[in-house]
């Protein structure tokens, strides 16, 4: 049983309209899975606010049996707020990387990165959360978004329930499962997942890190931070422990936005 739950919101679509509603509809969908986690058995349950500004959850809008991490800046971003002693992680709202044809395909940044690997293999938000957090001893038990992000999550680690609540058409158009449906389906799915205990699955020790990034300037200028160093004019990488170089790349974007206007999705 899973006592300690960390849910960690996404939401790239509904965040991103900016309205009420979609605010609303955002916190219906963590709501269910918390809803899940409680059935499961769990007593203490942490909402991340994290995509954009992460103030998009309204906290009188959230279930009762959790407490909210909300705004920036957060020293792990979407990881912040998860410790050592939780039992599981939750991925709400989650889209595929960048390059893919899924709902909003990013990685953390919009336009700014084109590509990242762990390892040499070619990881998103979804790989590189699901990393740190193993390095840390808790599973991602749950992920939930369209049926690309599931797909990319079963390709990282196949142990992890999914739950795909749209289907893509293109990058910014897709079929939506009927809410009810699909908050039925997150609720059911965080239930089970929590129970049966998991091994998270993680990184070689020390992990490589390595960003492609659009700008050659934002590469150079990475290269000051010790421990960077340069593939080619636009790809930087780093060797280190997750998730201390989940936190480090938090440094490298904020970089990358102050020298190019364009901040953080996540």
């Amino acid at each position: 049983m899973a006592d300690i739950v960390h849910v960690i919101t996404a939401l790239e679509d509904l965040a991103q309209c900016g309205s009420e509603s979609g605010r609303q509809m955002m916190a219906e969908d963590v709501n269910a899975a918390v809803r899940g986690a409680v059935a499961a058995g769990a007593t203490h349950i942490t909402v991340n606010d994290a995509h954009g500004p992460m103030r998009n959850l309204l906290p009188e809008a959230l279930h009762p049996a959790a407490r909210l991490i909300r705004g920036k800046p957060k020293n792990m971003g979407m990881l912040d707020g998860l410790a050592a002693d939780h039992d599981a992680v939750i991925c709400v709202g989650y889209h595929s990387r960048a390059g893919t044809l899924g709902v909003l395909s990013h990685s953390f940044m919009g336009h700014e990165i084109e590509d990242m690997w762990l390892d040499g293999w070619p990881v998103g938000e979804i790989g590189l959360a699901q990393a740190a957090a193993g390095a840390l001893g808790v599973p991602v038990a749950v992920l939930t978004g369209d049926d690309r992000a599931c797909e990319e999550m079963t390709e990282w680690d196949a142990s992890v329930t999914t739950v795909a609540v749209k289907y893509a058409r293109d990058r910014f158009a897709a079929e939506l499962r009927p809410a009810v449906e699909a908050r039925t389906a997150i609720e059911k799915a965080v239930a089970s997942g929590c129970v049966a205990p998991r091994v998270p699955s993680t990184a070689s020790e020390p992990a490589t890190f390595t960003v492609r990034w659009q700008s050659a300037s934002v590469a150079s200028a990475l290269q000051g931070i010790p421990g960077v160093t340069a593939t080619d004019f636009r790809t930087v990488g780093a060797q280190g422990a997750l998730p201390s170089l989940y936190r480090q790349f938090g440094v490298w974007m904020r970089v990358a936005a102050s020298m190019t206007n364009q901040p953080p999705y996540c």
